[in-house]
């Protein structure tokens, strides 16, 4: 069973707000291996060995990196054969960001939810995650930090779907027949959206304040930035959900393109061959890995 397939409890329309926390709450807390590992691998006296001894406590884990690793989009392929090739081969901070993808993507397993499209959302998440870095990368920021928070950005939307599918699938209706964004709906019908769900599960999973704001943030409007005027965590995220959804890596018959305020494309200051290497980087790395899990 997946890890969020519990058992659906009585939920109104608007749904409880206190009872959806419950739920949150009671999901699996982080894989400790994966929790463990990504540790090891922050902490400059470590070596790949502990590494790797903390991943074989959880073979499934381990299983998913390597084929990660050994995706094209990596240009490893057929050449990471073990968690210590994958360091030696790719660098602590991208087996790191392949850790947090394989962990992210086994916690939530085979859900259902009728007009919910599960592979067009993988898609979509690993675009903006990667658009993310690919921004940071060229904005001199943290890339890490980056990938995680594009990858869990609309992670909500599988809680949702866990917990609630019927009054979901109702919201999914509504977006399509009233052309309204995704955000709204949920709003209209839940009295709650998928971005505040999402900070909820971040929180629970101890990941970082700044990711769990721009989870919270990333379809926020009105906002200032970082202190001093320059971009943060959540403009990175914002722009990369909008980039993905312009190159409609998802293949969804639904795609629309979010609203970005022209303020945060500003503080970006990104020059136009930045973002053509970004969409280079983007288009590339969805290929690879929905290739890589068979998407």
């Amino acid at each position: 069973m997946s890890a969020l397939a519990l058992a659906p409890a009585a939920a109104t329309v608007p749904l409880d707000r206190a009872w959806l926390r419950r739920q949150v709450e009671s999901l699996p807390a982080w894989p400790q291996a994966v929790a463990d590992a990504l540790l090891t691998l922050r902490r400059d006296d470590s070596s790949v060995e502990d590494c790797a001894r903390h991943l074989a406590r959880d073979p499934a884990i381990t299983a998913r990196i390597l084929r990660l690793a050994n995706s094209s989009f990596y240009g490893m392929a057929g050449r990471v054969a073990t968690v210590h090739d994958a360091v030696i081969l790719l660098g602590r901070r991208t087996l790191g960001t392949l850790l947090t993808t394989a962990a992210v993507s086994q916690q939530f397993g085979a859900l259902k939810c009728p007009g919910f499209d599960f592979a067009a959302f993988w898609r979509h998440a690993f675009g903006t995650a990667i658009a993310a870095q690919a921004l940071a990368t060229e904005l001199a920021e943290d890339d890490g930090l980056a990938f995680s928070a594009g990858l869990l950005h609309d992670i909500g939307r599988l809680a949702l779907v866990a917990h609630v599918p019927a009054e979901l699938a109702a919201t999914l209706d509504l977006a399509r027949a009233d052309d309204l964004p995704l955000l709204r709906a949920e709003q209209q019908t839940l009295g709650i959206d998928h971005a505040q769900v999402g900070a909820m599960i971040a929180e629970h999973w101890q990941f970082p304040p700044l990711v769990v704001a721009a989870i919270l943030g990333h379809h926020a409007t009105g906002r200032a930035g970082a202190p001093g005027g320059g971009c943060d965590l959540t403009d990175l995220v914002q722009v990369a959900d909008a980039i993905t959804h312009a190159l409609d890596l998802s293949a969804a018959d639904d795609e629309r393109v979010p609203d970005v305020e022209l303020a945060v494309w500003e503080r970006l200051r990104l020059p136009q061959a930045g973002y053509l290497r970004v969409f280079e980087r983007t288009e590339q790395g969805v290929a690879a890995l929905s290739q890589a899990l068979a998407l």
